[in-house]
């Protein structure tokens, strides 16, 4: 555990945007599977079961921060290749 702190810690401003909007892509995904799992459930008894969360917000909102924090990284990652 102490390895990927350390780890983290000393990596590059870009590495971290890089898994930093990973990350919130991923959070988007669950974001889109929640809603399409919402709008496949129909009648009002089973639309409780998913919950009131606005997924479609979260979704935008998380593809927009991962997808910034990607292309800002995006310039370095290429650089090194």
């Amino acid at each position: 555990m102490m390895d990927l702190l350390t780890q983290w810690a000393l990596s590059s401003d870009a590495k971290r945007l890089a898994v930093t909007g990973g990350a919130f892509w991923l959070i988007a995904c669950f974001a889109a599977l929640m809603e399409w799992r919402r709008g496949r459930n129909r009648t009002p008894e089973r639309l409780e079961r998913v919950g009131w969360m606005p997924w479609t917000a979260i979704f935008i909102m998380c593809a927009m921060i991962g997808g910034g924090c990607l292309a800002m990284s995006l310039p370095v990652v290429l650089a090194k290749s």
